[in-house]
């Protein structure tokens, strides 16, 4: 099961950067005025996000939580705390100024954790690298 639910967190990863990094492009560029703005601190992140997510998802498959929609929510909120830290720091760095980097940030709070939970609730309907679903939710 350990090989399968790898598989299964990489593919999450990768399914949730891209969501997340074109939602990051897209109010970079609004909150910024600049689109190059927005493409470099939307960019910028991938790498450490993808890493940031991967342990995220370990943390929670060994966590003794049961699985159901308060669980998803509980996920959704712990990521959008280190999400929105990574991407605060990024959008600070690239624009050199740290209002801007707040202003992205909090943005980006709601619309990544509408764009998460339902991430989350489609994932949960996919049974890719899971031997058996472990209850309904």
């Amino acid at each position: 099961m350990q090989d399968k639910s790898r598989k299964r967190h990489i593919a999450k990863a990768v399914t949730w950067r891209i969501v997340g990094t074109i939602d990051t492009i897209l109010l970079s560029w609004i909150i910024s005025g600049n689109p190059f703005t927005g493409l470099k601190i939307g960019f910028a992140e991938v790498i450490t996000k993808m890493i940031l997510y991967y342990f995220h998802e370990r943390i929670w498959f060994k966590a003794n939580v049961p699985e159901s929609k308060k669980r998803h929510l509980y996920k959704t909120l712990t990521w959008r705390v280190l999400g929105t830290i990574d991407t605060m720091l990024w959008a600070w760095i690239i624009s050199g100024n740290p209002l801007t980097g707040l202003k992205i940030g909090f943005a980006e709070v709601v619309t990544k954790m509408i764009l998460y939970y339902l991430h989350e609730r489609t994932w949960y309907k996919i049974n890719f690298g899971l031997d058996k679903r472990k209850s309904n939710a």
